[in-house]
C-alpha cells in the first residue's frame, strides 16, 4: 500500500526532473558574454562576479509571462526576477551588487529588442517635446577607479577615521533610511569589525559632518551607467540630456 510520504517523494521527483529539463532547455538559447559596470572590482577576489563578466541570455516570448505578472509589478520585482532567469552564469543574484544591475537591465533590452530606443526629450532652446532614437549600445559608465581588496572591500581614511566598506547588494537600498546604508555598507571601523559596534559608531559616534564626506567619496567612486545621450535640436544644434526609461523599455 502506497504511504503518503511515498506521493510527497514521486511529487519531488517530478519537480527536479521538471527544472532539470528548464535548465538543459535554456541551455540551448543563445547567450552573450557581458561586461558588470563595477568591472568586478567590488567582489571578493574568490567571487567568480570578480571577472567582471557575466553570460546572459537572449529573451523568449516565455520571458513576457515575468513582465506581465501582476504579482511582481505590485512588488517591483518584475526586473529582478527577469534578470534572475536571464542570467546563465552560475552565480546567486543575491550577490550581484545594485551598482551592477541596471547595466544587466540595459544588457538584457539590448540584447531582447536591440539597441535603440525611442524617447521624447526637450528642446532647451525651444522647449518643445522631440521625438527622438537613443543608441543605448553607446552609453557611457562611471568607471571605478579605486582599489578593493580581497575580499572586495573599500578603504576610506581621514586623519581620525579608518572605514572598510562595501557596495550593497540587498535590494531596494535607496529606499534604506541614510544610517541603515550605512550600517549595511561599513563592514569596519579603525579595526573593529563587530555589527553591534558599527551600528552604534553610525548612530552616536559619526559626526554629520564626517558622514557627509564619507557619502560624498562612496557616490563619487560610485559605478553607474550614466544615462545621458546626446540629441539633435530643431536648429540642427545638439545638446546633452538625460532621458527617462518608461515602462515601454521593454517593449517594442
Amino acid at each position: 500500500m502506497a504511504k503518503l510520504t511515498d506521493s510527497y517523494k514521486n511529487d519531488n521527483l517530478i519537480q527536479i526532473a521538471k527544472q532539470q529539463y528548464e535548465t538543459k532547455q535554456r541551455n540551448t538559447i543563445p547567450s552573450e558574454i557581458v561586461t558588470l559596470t563595477s568591472k568586478g572590482k567590488v567582489y571578493p577576489k574568490s567571487s567568480p562576479l570578480s571577472s567582471g563578466k557575466l553570460e546572459m541570455r537572449y529573451m523568449t516570448a516565455y520571458d513576457e509571462d515575468i513582465l506581465t505578472n501582476a504579482s511582481y509589478i505590485k512588488e517591483g520585482k518584475t526586473l529582478d526576477k527577469l534578470l534572475e532567469s536571464l542570467i546563465v552564469s552560475d552565480v546567486k543574484y543575491s550577490d550581484i551588487a545594485a551598482v551592477d544591475k541596471d547595466g544587466l537591465i540595459l544588457s538584457a533590452r539590448i540584447l531582447g529588442y536591440g539597441s535603440k530606443y525611442d524617447v521624447k526629450v526637450k528642446d532647451p532652446k525651444t522647449g518643445n517635446m522631440l521625438d527622438r532614437t537613443v543608441e543605448l549600445s553607446n552609453l557611457q559608465t562611471k568607471t571605478l577607479d579605486i582599489d578593493s581588496d580581497e575580499n572586495g572591500e573599500f578603504l576610506y581614511e581621514t586623519k581620525d577615521l579608518s572605514i572598510k566598506f562595501i557596495f550593497v547588494t540587498i535590494e531596494n537600498s535607496n529606499s534604506l533610511t541614510i544610517s541603515s546604508l550605512l550600517e549595511n555598507i561599513i563592514v569596519e571601523v579603525n579595526g573593529n569589525r563587530k555589527k553591534s559596534d558599527i551600528e552604534n559608531f553610525v548612530k552616536y559616534q559619526f559626526l554629520i559632518k564626517d558622514s557627509k564626506n564619507f557619502q560624498k567619496y562612496v557616490v563619487e567612486n560610485t559605478p553607474a551607467v550614466i544615462m545621458e545621450h546626446e540629441f539633435e535640436g530643431e536648429d540642427g544644434s545638439t545638446f546633452k540630456a538625460g532621458f527617462p526609461i518608461g515602462p515601454d523599455f521593454f517593449w517594442i
